[in-house]
């Protein structure tokens, strides 16, 4: 379980820094307590216990809870799946794009494992509730648009052959993401993962064996 870690308010510290640090924490903690008890068994009161704060300071900045559940998928998105994908479209070929993804993704876990755990939960939460998901800020969803993409793209550049099979593939490569994700959020740590993905990188470059004749 991650400390809680306590907001000091410095010598003139301006209120809107102090505002914009307790509603950090608060999302933090609100990502680690969604996580691990999902959203239904998650409360107010588990998160600002996680955050140190008062359950009316949680009411002060979020409403309610599906208020506070979105902002921190919205967040989480962004630091992760998004960022992931800036990154990738910096490079020119597939499989600099699937690393830098992977990359980036890695190097969030590393400052934050509940980003993955908290990806991997927000899935499985938009299909117990539908009304929670957005499409704007769907991670699977981005993530499927993403290596659909980065395919197809590989295709007309000539990387790939024309007659690859494209749904197969997208699929198998998104089902590699989210294992990813949860081995990072619920079973591995940073180093563990960054050796996962070398050997990915590996495999998909047909280095990682050869097979015995």
């Amino acid at each position: 379980m991650t400390v809680p870690h306590t907001a000091s308010r410095g010598p003139g510290r301006p209120p809107a820094a102090k505002a914009a640090e307790t509603r950090e924490r608060i999302l933090r903690a609100a990502r680690e307590v969604f996580s691990e008890l999902g959203y239904d068994a998650a409360t107010f009161q588990a998160i600002a216990i996680r955050a140190d704060l008062t359950r009316p300071a949680i009411n002060h900045y979020f409403s309610s809870k599906r208020v506070l559940y979105r902002e921190v998928v919205e967040q989480t998105n962004a630091w992760v799946i998004s960022a992931g994908m800036e990154k990738a479209h910096g490079q020119t070929s597939l499989l600099g794009r699937l690393s830098a993804f992977f990359s980036a993704a890695m190097h969030a876990d590393s400052e934050d494992r509940s980003a993955a755990a908290f990806l991997v939960t927000s899935v499985l939460e938009s299909q117990r509730h539908p009304d929670l998901r957005s499409d704007e800020h769907d991670a699977l969803r981005m993530s499927r648009s993403f290596v659909s993409w980065a395919i197809n793209d590989a295709i007309e550049r000539g990387e790939l052959r024309t007659d690859t099979d494209i749904p197969s593939i997208v699929e198998m490569l998104v089902a590699v993401m989210w294992g990813m994700g949860f081995y990072a959020g619920y079973v591995g740590g940073p180093q563990e993962l960054a050796v996962i993905v070398e050997k990915f990188e590996l495999l998909m470059a047909n280095k990682l064996w050869q097979l015995a004749t």
